[in-house]
């Protein structure tokens, strides 16, 4: 018997299971492997450099202005975040398709991968060797650590 895990959503039931290529499993995670860290990592410092640029200090009369800047901070350092999430999160799961693809890939061509598996896999820490350091932290040009004086409404 099937463990409830592994069976299909009840819709999917009769529709049969989903059949995947380990040899083009374990591609598929060498070369993501491989464009996260040749093409992708390589690349996020200098993105780092361009957001780093000192914005100028909004006039604190300007009421709208200071809102708006706020607004562009907030929006900025959410996707310098996302940015540097990104890498991390595609080179594991590189690393969770090469996990399963070479934990099947000496099995026959009957055997089922368990949802189980797949899910350890994806659990498991770790990411492309060369994991960039945390996203950078952007300076709030309304915020306290401004060195001009900016009056917030």
């Amino acid at each position: 018997m099937i463990p409830a895990e592994d069976r299909p959503a009840s819709w999917l039931r009769g529709s049969g299971g989903i059949e995947a290529d380990i040899q083009q499993l374990r591609e598929f995670a060498d070369r993501l492997r491989a464009e996260v860290e040749g093409n992708y990592t390589t690349h996020l410092p200098y993105i780092a450099n361009d957001m780093l640029a000192k914005v100028p200090d909004p006039a604190d009369a300007f009421i709208e202005l200071v809102h708006f800047m706020r607004a562009h901070w907030e929006t900025q350092q959410a996707a310098a975040n996302a940015v540097w999430g990104h890498g991390h999160t595609t080179g594991h799961l590189a690393a969770a398709a090469g996990q399963v693809a070479e934990r099947y890939g000496t099995a026959d061509a009957f055997s089922a991968a368990r949802v189980a598996d797949v899910e350890q896999a994806l659990r498991r820490t770790g990411g492309p060797a060369g994991r960039p350091g945390p996203s950078p932290s952007l300076a709030d040009p309304t915020g306290p650590d401004n060195t001009n004086t900016v009056v917030l409404p």
